[in-house]
């Protein structure tokens, strides 16, 4: 299935109620279980992602594309002695695991491959956990971090965690720090150590954010738009998350953001820059987003701090590439995890059709894009429900032709 978009000329015009926030809603799902209470969670998110993390009691839990829960899974088995397996797409049967896998066992699980040494499918037996300190790399993925941080307050001697190598995502480790917070278990972080000594996770009723992460498209369609003025309802001036940083470099297009009661109102301006030079290494899920702004925006980039988007849904760097190409922009890869587009172009395809790859934020950041290629289609536009379900719907809502091919 593709879909063929068409965006109404003149102002782009709308209130928007965006989805809440699976990383938050996934870190409060596994506090919650844990926790052997049952405090409230206002405004879960609807992802598949999230969807996932509710189906504790199967056996065998198929994640598909879900790094998030395949991370925060298997450290919680782990810590509440459970013997499960846990699978999920050939892609996520490719995404490494070891260095978290590793980190368990130290601690005395006893979490075994399925298949391929250091990667997914995984079994854990069911042997409790009795360490309280783990060293492990933090150049993979911050994800491993927060999943043995959720866990910690749970084991018998809490844990203390150094973190090795350069931290990459550094935000989420941090938003997975003030949650825990927030449901009453403290911490401390100096330096790269992390220590969490054992408590009980304590709540009554927790209230999710809406996602930052989604707000950075509508974001980039008021950029991309000729005149806009968006409102995205329920979102905060301030947040937990890292990706709530797009407010700011949305600045580089002109685009206004004023709080109010009511949300975040966004109005276009004028272009600003001409040329950015950008450090995503703690929010990399607005590389897509602002790599396909600055281009159509004809505004020069050098984006680094990209090096995890190798190892997501697809090679996100790559997909980048090929896409943006189909537009006619040659952006490069100058060293690892260092994207540049230098206003180098070629000629746009005659029929653009996006390959989306398995990949929801490839679907959602190339949509904007038929703002200036009216008619562009969007591959597998399906796979936007693992973490905006109602993305399309919203699109519809401010005037944007959505056709079924």
């Amino acid at each position: 299935m593709k879909y063929i978009l068409n965006f109404p000329e003149g102002k782009l015009e709308g209130k928007i109620s965006l989805p809440s926030s699976k990383s938050i809603s996934n870190r409060l799902l596994i506090m919650k279980a844990l926790s052997g209470s049952d405090f409230s969670i206002e405004g879960l998110s609807e992802s598949d992602d999230t969807k996932v993390l509710q189906q504790l009691d199967l056996d065998v839990i198929d994640v598909g594309h879900a790094g998030t829960s395949m991370r925060f899974l298997a450290a919680y088995f782990a810590a509440t002695a459970q013997a499960k397996t846990i699978t999920g797409s050939e892609r996520m049967k490719n995404r490494p695991l070891g260095d978290l896998v590793d980190a368990l066992n130290q601690l005395g699980a006893n979490i075994r491959y399925a298949d391929k040494q250091g990667y997914p499918p995984i079994i854990t037996s069911g042997k409790p956990l009795s360490g309280n300190y783990v060293e492990i790399n933090g150049s993979v993925s911050s994800q491993f971090i927060s999943a043995l941080l959720l866990v910690a307050p749970a084991l018998p001697d809490g844990l203390t965690i150094s973190i090795t190598g350069n931290i990459v995502s550094e935000s989420y480790i941090r938003m997975t720090l003030e949650l825990m917070k927030q449901v009453g278990v403290s911490s401390k972080f100096e330096k790269n150590i992390i220590s969490v000594a054992h408590q009980d996770y304590r709540a009554e009723v927790v209230r999710v954010e809406r996602d930052y992460s989604a707000a950075s498209y509508w974001y980039q369609i008021a950029a991309l738009a000729a005149d806009a003025e968006l409102l995205l309802e329920g979102v905060g001036e301030k947040s937990l998350q890292g990706d709530a940083i797009i407010s700011q470099l949305a600045r580089i297009f002109g685009i206004k953001t004023e709080y109010a009661p009511e949300g975040a109102k966004l109005t276009k301006t004028r272009n600003l820059c001409l040329s950015i030079g950008l450090d995503f290494v703690n929010t990399p899920d607005l590389v897509q987003t602002m790599a396909v702004a600055c281009c159509l925006n004809n505004t020069r980039f050098r984006f680094s701090g990209a090096q995890t988007l190798k190892l997501k849904e697809t090679d996100r760097i790559a997909a980048l590439q090929n896409e943006l190409l189909k537009l006619g922009f040659c952006i490069r890869e100058t060293s690892s995890g260092t994207i540049e587009w230098n206003g180098e172009r070629t000629k746009s395809q005659s029929s653009l059709s996006i390959s989306t790859y398995n990949d929801h934020r490839m679907a959602m950041a190339f949509a904007p894009a038929a703002i200036h290629f009216p008619g562009l289609q969007i591959e597998n536009p399906e796979v936007v429900s693992k973490s905006y379900p109602n993305f399309w719907n919203d699109l519809r809502s401010i005037g944007v032709n959505i056709n079924e091919l």
